[in-house]
């Protein structure tokens, strides 16, 4: 079978939550007729809406004819901001903010790492939009469990600590100030008070976010329809062609649940 070729990408657009933010967003609308949620990705953290699991996903919308936002966090790809001043509660509120100024009726999140910790957020906070959650890879609390005391100490000494950058680009770096501001957004270890079907895609090899992470987000959640795939091999980026139809496929299916 012939693959399907990519579709032109919706406009770069942008929007202001409210307080000056320029935020770029690509906003696919539904086909005329077509029942179904509005999906929305959620980056992780330092990565843009380009991105390939984000480009895949425009794909199968474009097909299936459903709505689909994707934007830049502040501070990241094509929106305004200092990546340095970003926080996780002013991304969040850039979140909500999507979901109620540029979509209407029921959504589905699909957040990547750091992406399905706001995922998870928003739910809380629209129950009565977000419908249903697609976590890739979820990392909630990647500040608490996923810093090493030798980066804690760096944070206090210099207010920041770097990694390498991914195939050799430059280095990740993290700030104190976001740090800070991800504490008081915990979940882990107490109920996640969200009754909408979550579905959470994992690789078993994931060494940035440990499988052990899937597990306790499938306890915490206390929704009665929460399902884990976890992927044999599977590492942190989940873009190997069987990895990526694997989430395509988990989010069609949760797509034609929600219609």
């Amino acid at each position: 079978m012939d693959k399907i070729p990519a579709p032109e990408p919706a406009p770069l657009a942008y929007f202001d939550p409210g307080d000056g933010r320029r935020i770029a967003y690509r906003l696919r609308p539904a086909k005329p007729k077509i029942k179904g949620p509005t999906l929305i990705f959620l980056p992780g953290y330092a990565s843009d809406m380009d991105g390939t699991k984000a480009s895949e996903i425009d794909v199968f919308a474009a097909v299936a004819g459903l709505g689909y936002l994707r934007f830049d966090y502040s501070g990241t790809g094509s929106s305004g901001g200092e990546f340095a001043e970003a926080t996780l509660d002013g991304w969040l509120d850039e979140v909500v903010a999507a979901i109620d100024m540029l979509t209407e009726g029921p959504v589905l999140l699909i957040g990547s790492s750091m992406g399905g910790w706001l995922a998870l957020h928003a739910a809380l906070k629209r129950p009565d939009r977000v419908k249903g959650l697609v976590g890739i890879a979820a990392a909630p609390d990647f500040t608490d469990w996923g810093i090493t005391p030798e980066e804690r100490q760096s944070l206090v000494e210099t207010a920041r600590f770097e990694r390498p950058g991914q195939d050799g680009g430059p280095p990740q770096v993290t700030h104190a100030r976001f740090v800070g501001s991800a504490t008081p957004l915990r979940l882990l270890n107490q109920p996640i008070l969200i009754e909408c079907p979550v579905r959470l895609v994992h690789g078993d090899k994931d060494e940035s976010v440990p499988i052990g992470v899937a597990f306790k987000l499938l306890e915490d959640v206390h929704s009665g329809d929460v399902q884990l795939n976890v992927i044999k091999w599977g590492d942190h980026r989940l873009s190997k062609p069987h990895e990526l139809e694997t989430i395509l496929r988990t989010i069609a299916m949760l797509a034609e649940k929600l219609t």
